[in-house]
């Protein structure tokens, strides 16, 4: 690690700092899901449709599905978002899914988390976790280097 100043624990620091960046991120995730369970409206929507996104040519799993939940507002807007499948083993076009959204932007604000469909939630929560622990790991030992 002689390439960068300081050496290794610069190489602690920079990428702790940069897991715990992504680690914030999934735990701000969560607590907007969470605060949508808690306090969003609820509404009887739709899997739209689920969709292959192309990652790119250098991801070892070059594509991912995303699912595209509908549903309508009490003013007859239909609103469109994507979101986690509810389930780990996936989900279909079509099915019925309960929605709990933000009404002052329900399109941005909205999930499909909620009783009987946890996976949106769990997902964010487990990634900021795991990424808090070897972010906390790597910070540990840069600070045990006397970084």
């Amino acid at each position: 690690m002689d390439f960068l100043p300081g050496g290794t624990a610069t190489y602690l620091l920079l990428f702790g700092l940069f897991l715990a960046a992504f680690a914030a991120r999934s735990a701000l995730r969560t607590a907007r899901v969470l605060r949508l369970i808690r306090h969003g409206v609820l509404a009887e929507g739709r899997c739209a449709r689920r969709r292959t996104v192309d990652r790119g040519p250098d991801t070892e799993r070059g594509y991912a599905t995303e699912y595209v939940f509908a549903f309508r507002t009490p003013q007859g807007r239909e609103v469109e978002f994507t979101d986690a499948s509810p389930t780990l083993s996936g989900f279909g076009a079509g099915a019925p899914v309960r929605v709990r959204y933000d009404p002052s932007d329900p399109a941005r604000r909205a999930t499909v988390a909620g009783p009987g469909a946890w996976w949106p939630l769990l997902k964010p929560a487990l990634f900021a976790l795991v990424l808090s622990l070897f972010a906390a790991g790597l910070l540990l030992g840069f600070a045990a280097m006397g970084g």
